[in-house]
C-alpha cells in the first residue's frame, strides 16, 4: 500500500528512480506539446493514466485514500513548481 503520510522514508534508489521517471514524463510531455497537443488534454490523459495504474496496482480503496489527501497537499503548495520556499 501507499500513503502520503508514510513514516518510512524513501531510499536514495527510490528517489533517483522517481526523478528519472519524472524526466521521462517531462520529455514525453514536451514532445506531445511540440506536436500540438494542448496542455489540458495532456493533463487529463496523464491523470487518467496515473489513476488507472494506481488502481490496478494498489486497488480502488487505497487509491481513493491517496486522492482524498490531494486537496490539502495542493493547497500547501506541494505541486506548485514555481513557488519560493522560505
Amino acid at each position: 500500500m501507499f500513503s502520503s503520510t508514510d513514516t518510512i522514508p524513501m531510499t536514495s534508489k527510490q528517489s533517483e528512480e522517481r526523478e528519472l521517471a519524472l524526466e521521462y514524463i517531462a520529455d514525453a510531455w514536451n514532445s506531445a506539446e511540440a506536436d500540438g497537443i494542448e496542455t489540458e488534454a495532456l493533463s487529463h490523459a496523464a491523470l487518467f493514466a496515473a489513476l488507472a495504474t494506481l488502481v490496478r496496482t494498489h486497488g480502488e480503496d487505497a487509491t481513493a485514500k491517496l486522492i482524498a489527501d490531494l486537496p490539502s497537499r495542493i493547497s500547501n503548495g506541494e505541486y506548485t513548481l514555481d513557488r519560493s520556499i522560505q
